[in-house]
């Protein structure tokens, strides 16, 4: 994983503030939980607020081009959730399980949580299961994510971004 210029840039970050060594040794526990599952390059990372608690979402692409999403505890350095990505709706692995359209889950995100739409990405869970995650921008430029389940609609989770490093170059709007 090439974590060279993220490294750099979080040490800039993290050193000005007091718990910036405790955040620092959280990312190397992630990275190294991370490389140990599914080694690649780093796309982007974000630090995420789900439930009250920090998370930071690594994004992943390994050595076949495949995307994939790690949840780590920010606290503790644990991964506590991994995803891989679909290309579109019409990957196989997604649209097997999905009966809810992309349009749907964008309505159901919105109107639980307001705003614009900035991304949409299609998931596939470790258990098989497809899901949409589409961020979302309120009037106050605060960034929530909300994943929806593309079976049944239901919203699985919800985190509100505190930061974002890195991009992907195939961001969906």
């Amino acid at each position: 994983m090439k974590t060279t210029t993220l490294t750099c840039v979080l040490a800039l970050g993290l050193a000005t503030s007091a718990s910036g060594y405790a955040a620092e040794q959280s990312i190397d526990r992630c990275i190294a939980a991370i490389q140990k599952q599914k080694p690649g390059e780093l796309i982007k990372l974000e630090k995420l607020d789900v439930a009250g608690k920090p998370f930071y979402e690594f994004e992943i692409k390994d050595s076949k081009g495949i995307e994939w999403e790690f949840m780590c505890d920010a606290k503790s350095g644990k991964i506590t959730e991994t995803e891989s990505e679909a290309g579109s709706v019409d990957d196989e692995a997604f649209k097997k399980n999905a009966k809810v359209t992309e349009k749907e889950a964008v309505d159901i995100a919105i109107k639980a949580h307001p705003g614009t739409v900035r991304e949409v990405e299609y998931e596939i869970e470790k258990n098989g299961d497809s899901s949409y995650e589409i961020d979302i921008v309120n009037n106050k430029g605060v960034e929530t994510k909300v994943e929806v389940n593309a079976a049944n609609g239901k919203i699985i989770e919800v985190s509100t971004e505190a930061w974002e490093i890195g991009e992907e170059a195939d961001e969906k709007r």
